[in-house]
């Protein structure tokens, strides 16, 4: 399906694996210009390889920390100078560690929000101008769907994320008509750090191989599986073209149909 944005400039955050990296390959599949940033050097320039390969557009590689709004905001710079402009904002974030809530400290809970929640907001004020003067201007946040079902163990992404989904449901009828913005919450997707916690899992005996891991993990999944990164990078560039023109202030579990409500 031709989505429309070809020419179109994207800007991608935390893209260098795993959820937000497959939203930067299907968005520069469907011919955009994709900007993508991460925190380390190797990691993002076998990122921009990939992302490259994926079609005819231009591909900005910015290291990044986004929790320095000064850093932030030079990635925004950038990648107006590359391409123009910005017409499409994803924005995504590392999880942070499991913990509990009595083993979790003061600087964990102002270190989460500020890698969970700050930089989505830091983002948005640095990119609103560009997407205000776009024809298409979006903004999609991947978050999870423990915004909706916390899990155990979980307790900084149970909490601090739902911040995420009420500025996207508040900006999403500040910004209208002009700007949508949308968030998708992703569940079971085989992630690299899916992929670590099953190896680990497979090294310690609690799965006898890999496979076995994956069908656990799906075990409690109508779909039967677990997902693809790109089965979501796919429904990110669909929210951001304009083909979901009418479509802006939702939440769009992306679960194999595992969340009840």
């Amino acid at each position: 399906m031709d989505l429309d944005i070809d020419g179109n400039a994207a800007l991608v955050t935390a893209s260098t694996s795993g959820l937000g990296l497959a939203s930067a390959a299907v968005l520069a599949r469907q011919g955009a210009n994709v900007a993508i940033c991460g925190r380390n050097e190797k990691r993002l320039e076998r990122a921009r390889d990939h992302v490259d390969a994926q079609g005819d557009g231009d591909v900005l590689a910015k290291r990044t920390d986004l929790t320095d709004p000064s850093q932030v905001s030079g990635l925004v710079e950038a990648t107006v100078e590359a391409f123009g402009g910005i017409d499409h904002l994803v924005t995504s974030a590392g999880g942070p560690p499991s913990t509990t809530f009595l083993e979790t400290t003061e600087r964990d809970w102002y270190e989460a929000y500020d890698l969970l929640v700050m930089s989505v907001v830091w983002t948005i004020q640095e990119v609103h101008p560009y997407l205000l003067e776009s024809e298409q201007g979006s903004i999609v946040c991947i978050t999870s769907r423990t915004v909706q079902e916390v899990a155990d163990g979980l307790l900084l992404s149970n909490a601090v994320r739902r911040g995420v989904i009420g500025l996207v449901k508040t900006v999403s009828r500040e910004f209208a008509p002009e700007i949508r913005a949308n968030a998708v919450l992703p569940g079971t997707i085989e992630t690299p750090r899916i992929e670590e916690l099953l190896e680990a899992r497979v090294a310690d005996g609690t799965y006898t191989d890999y496979e076995a891991g994956l069908e656990a993990m799906a075990a409690d999944i109508p779909m039967g599986r677990i997902g693809d990164p790109e089965e979501l990078g796919a429904v990110v560039a669909f929210l951001s073209s304009p083909h979901a023109s009418f479509v802006t202030g939702v939440e769009v579990p992306i679960d194999g149909g595992l969340m009840r409500s």
